[in-house]
Order: C-alpha cells, then sequence, then structure tokens
C-alpha cells in the first residue's frame, strides 16, 4: 500500500500530465514542428456525401465506476438500416473526437471514407471519462477536471472493458444492431485514452482487435510503461494497432511519450504484429493524429 506521501505525489504528477494535455488539446496551442500537418479534404463535409447523425446522452448509473457521471455521443451513419449489425469504434476523451470543427472531426471523416467504402458501415461512440461531482458540468470538455480519468484509462486492468462491455454497448445496443464480431470493432484515445484503447484490446481481444492510439501514454502513470516487456513475453494475440507520435511529445516525471511509443512499436515488430508506426515531430495534441485520420482508418479497415 502506498504512503499517503506517495499517494501524494502520484496525484500531483497526475495533475501536471493532465494539465498539459488540456492545454494542448482545448485551447489550440500549436509548436513549430505541428505547422506541416494539415487536415486533408477527407476531414471536410463532402458535396453529394451522406451525413451521418450525433445525439449526445448521459451515463449516471455506472456499476463498475460508481459514482461517476459522464456524456457519450452515439454517430449514426445515413448508410445504417439495421437489417445486419454495424461495426463499432468506439473513442475514449469523446469530446474531443466528435468535435464537428475539433482536431480530428471524426464523424465528418466517417462520413466520407463509408461513403468511399473504404471502411464498413461503422457506429461511432464517443465517451467521456467519469466526473464524481453530484452533476454533470454544463458543457463538455477538460474543464472541470474529469477527476476519474486516471483512474479509467492508465490502469492496466480489464475494468474498462468491463464498463464498455457491460454497460455503455449493451445500452447503445437498444437502438441500434451492433456486431460482435471482435474483426468489426475498433476503440482509440489520446494520450491516456491511448493507452486505454490498447488495455481494452490487450485483455478482451475477444470483443477488439483494431487499436487507433494518438500520443499514448505508454509509461509509469500507472505502470503503462510495462507494456513492451509484456507484449515480447506474451503470445501474440489477434490484433491491429495504429500507434501515431512525434518527437516533440512530452518528458516529464512519467516518462518520455516519444520513447515509450518507440518502446511499444519495438515490442510490436519482435513480436509480429499487424502494427503501425506514424512517427513525426510533433506535440502531445491531436494536430498529427488528426491530420492523419483518415489514412489511420483506411489502414485499419482494410480488408487483407
Amino acid at each position: 500500500m502506498r504512503n499517503n506521501a506517495t499517494t501524494q505525489l502520484i496525484g500531483g504528477l497526475s495533475r501536471i500530465h493532465f494539465i498539459g494535455m488540456c492545454i494542448a488539446l482545448s485551447c489550440g496551442v500549436t509548436f513549430a514542428d505541428d505547422a506541416q500537418y494539415e487536415l486533408g479534404k477527407d476531414a471536410f463535409v463532402q458535396e453529394g456525401v451522406p451525413r451521418g447523425s450525433v445525439t449526445e446522452n448521459r451515463w449516471e448509473e455506472s456499476k463498475v465506476f460508481p459514482g461517476t457521471r459522464r456524456r457519450y455521443w452515439v454517430y449514426v451513419p445515413d448508410q445504417y438500416d439495421g437489417a445486419k449489425p454495424a461495426a463499432v469504434m468506439v473513442f475514449q476523451d469523446g469530446h474531443a473526437y466528435v468535435a464537428p470543427k475539433g482536431q480530428f472531426r471524426v464523424t465528418t471523416v466517417f462520413d466520407n471514407l463509408i461513403h468511399q467504402q473504404a471502411m464498413p458501415v461503422t457506429i461511432g461512440i464517443f465517451i467521456d471519462p467519469g466526473h464524481k461531482s453530484q452533476e454533470l458540468p454544463e458543457n463538455p470538455g477538460w474543464q472541470p477536471r474529469p477527476a476519474n480519468r486516471s483512474f479509467e484509462y492508465d490502469t492496466l486492468s480489464a475494468q474498462y472493458s468491463k464498463f464498455l462491455l457491460d454497460e455503455i454497448l449493451p445500452e447503445v445496443e437498444k437502438k441500434y444492431h451492433l456486431t460482435d464480431d471482435p474483426e468489426q470493432r475498433a476503440i482509440c484515445g489520446i494520450s491516456s485514452g491511448g493507452i486505454c484503447a490498447f488495455t481494452v484490446a490487450w485483455e478482451r481481444p475477444d470483443a477488439f482487435q483494431k487499436v487507433l492510439s494518438h500520443v499514448g501514454s505508454f509509461v509509469n502513470i500507472r505502470g503503462g510503461h510495462n507494456y513492451p516487456a509484456l507484449i515480447r513475453k506474451t503470445e501474440q494475440k489477434p490484433l491491429r494497432i495504429f500507434l501515431q507520435d512525434g518527437s516533440g511529445d512530452l518528458d516529464n516525471q512519467h516518462g518520455n511519450w516519444p520513447l515509450g511509443n518507440k518502446q511499444m512499436a519495438a515490442a510490436f515488430k519482435y513480436m509480429n504484429y499487424d502494427y503501425r508506426f506514424d512517427y513525426g515531430s510533433g506535440a502531445h495534441n491531436g494536430i498529427h493524429g488528426g491530420a492523419i485520420l483518415p489514412d489511420a482508418l483506411r489502414w485499419l479497415w482494410r480488408q487483407d
């Protein structure tokens, strides 16, 4: 058991990491090395392309994370008719991915790629981390800080996958016909949400087999630095993984983010995983990841 001083130190470091990420994502902070990354045409609404719908929901009855409440959004493509199950892609820090004018603009990219048949008819589920306040903040976003985020995202366990599989997906399935084929289920996240996405697939490859991680926190916030060794010493799992990071990513008391992602990529290569690592020169934000999102999704959903 940690003593109080250690607990306070870890909590303080987690806050430092979180605040830095929030500044980069929500305030639009850019660095010189990010200037080369621009959104392509697939991130913009195209004439003649059917547009999906997005609904906002709340989840305040979690048994896996009791005492938390959160928002989540569900994107349904225009091509979905319920006749056959839709593919599924889950996004952590959902508000950052679902924002129509944000760094990722996922729903517009989905519209365009589904229309191009570059990815299947896919329902997107965008989930924010849990707040512990009595009421949800008036608006989604990084402030006030979702108090349960690091516990949910950085912990190396099956707890978050249980939350998805026992609570969120069954709730969405009350309205929509979702596939249970793990090859047609993908999961994505940025920073701590990136390691969370990998943890879900690592723990439950029977449920999710595609992973997209943006500037993933494969460092020692809650033991994530152990993944490269675990990957090398564990029988290969049926996963397809896309990693994105940049040389301008974080370097702090938790570890070095570029080094952590390089070590993950090296472990995947050693174990002959189906993986891709796009390493650039960007910082700890979604600018590079957003610019390459269409290509990442094409690669992730490709038919071999």
